[in-house]
């Protein structure tokens, strides 16, 4: 019934929204009687930021078309490798006409990042992505929106995610490198297990950064709320049915529009601080920090549906029996070994000051893989950095993705 009361609340919000939009636009525009009214740039500010509280909020593009390689700008080009009704495989080809800089890219390394599928669109990785390119074939996994898939395309489960990542594995080659963010280190770790323990090429590198590997380890409010409340309490109070108006009509989910109020109630200081000082920018005339705040804004409030089952799956898995740690996780019947991985040379990377994944988290898959060299693990904590600063951001691009592109390239043939 939450769902329903949310989309009445925006259906009935959305008209307001677009008022404010026009007033907005009435006390600012330059051709305006009112532009030039006492006031008038408070008016205009006090409207836009009321349509940006109470507008909806679509998917972000990737919006990149172009990156400098060796210093040359080339052409980049968005392609869809492979889609299913739960993920789309996306590859940035990149293009140029210099022959050079050409015959580089080809000898690039090929990386696959596995965005996470916890509530924000893969669009929230899009400076990793950008910085990426700059050295390597760039791969991502964009998942979809599951109010947008329909019931006939069946259930999607944590084992569903292990097998996807395994399938995108496959498809790029055994030369892949692969980055996880965040929630998806522990899936794609059970995922090169699996295939390691099956006698399946493995890729050359995995970096895991930001991840719940042992989630028992410097627990976060995040990890608390998951690991003190029963599994029953969440399907009872976080999971809903689909609205009528969506494709997935009926489906069980875990609605965006709640994973973003949590978001929002970790640090709801920040974001009211935010929001005042993009009024106050709007009324000096700051374009750039305004424009900055929009940016943010626009990602940080697209949300998607997360199927019920995957939440669930993951809450129980990763949180509350923590399987992948005690050696007792099974996908499909099989166990989960990460000791069977001997070919494929891991980097894990830590935040200072997160404070969604702890310290120690991600560290943790150093103790696990003990079938790796210790000439091929390495574990480097990003100074200062938060939550999202290891993997966007200033130092994202000059402390984390330094350390990431090094590693990488030590371990190709």
């Amino acid at each position: 019934m939450l769902y329903q009361l949310y989309e009445t609340q925006r259906a009935l919000l959305s008209p307001f929204a677009e008022f404010a939009s026009a007033s907005s636009k009435l006390y600012s525009h330059p051709m305006s009687p009112f532009a030039n009214a006492p006031g008038s740039q408070r008016m205009a500010a006090g409207f836009d930021l009321l349509h940006r509280l109470t507008k909806e909020y679509e998917k972000p593009a990737f919006e990149i078309t172009s990156v400098k390689v060796g210093g040359v700008d080339v052409a980049v080009q968005e392609q869809t490798v492979e889609a299913r009704p739960f993920c789309r495989l996306l590859r940035f080809k990149r293009y140029t006409d210099d022959s050079k800089v050409l015959e580089r890219m080809r000898a690039q390394p090929a990386v696959l990042v596995v965005a996470p599928l916890s509530g924000h669109h893969s669009t929230l990785l899009r400076d990793t992505v950008r910085t990426l390119l700059q050295d390597h074939k760039v791969y991502i996994t964009d998942w979809v929106d599951a109010r947008m898939v329909p019931l006939s395309d069946g259930a999607f489960h944590l084992d569903d995610y292990v097998a996807y990542v395994q399938d995108f594995i496959r498809q790029i080659g055994p030369e892949v490198n692969v980055i996880s963010v965040c929630q998806p280190t522990v899936p794609v770790l059970a995922a090169i297990s699996l295939m390691a323990s099956n006698g399946e090429a493995t890729p050359r590198t995995m970096t895991m950064m930001g991840g719940p590997i042992d989630a028992r380890k410097s627990p976060t409010a995040v990890n608390n709320l998951a690991m003190n409340r029963t599994l029953e309490w969440f399907e009872s109070n976080v999971i809903y049915r689909v609205p009528q108006n969506f494709p997935a009509s009926g489906r069980r989910v875990y609605p965006g529009f709640m994973q973003h109020t949590g978001f929002v109630a970790m640090n709801p200081d920040r974001h009211v601080n935010s929001h005042w000082d993009y009024f106050l920018d709007l009324i000096r005339g700051d374009d750039d920090s305004a424009d900055a705040h929009r940016k943010f804004y626009d990602e940080y409030n697209a949300v998607l549906d997360m199927p019920a089952e995957y939440y669930l799956d993951t809450i129980r898995t990763v949180f509350q029996d923590f399987a992948l740690v005690y050696g007792t996780w099974q996908v499909r019947g099989q166990l989960v070994r990460p000791q069977d991985i001997t070919q494929t040379a891991l980097l894990t990377v830590e935040g200072e000051l997160d404070d969604i994944s702890g310290a120690g988290q991600t560290e943790a898959a150093q103790g696990l893989c003990a079938g790796i060299p210790a000439a091929s693990k390495r574990h480097y904590s990003v100074e200062g950095a938060g939550h999202y600063g290891i993997f966007s951001g200033r130092r994202w691009r000059e402390k984390a993705y330094p350390e990431i592109r090094s590693f990488i390239l030590q371990h190709q043939r």
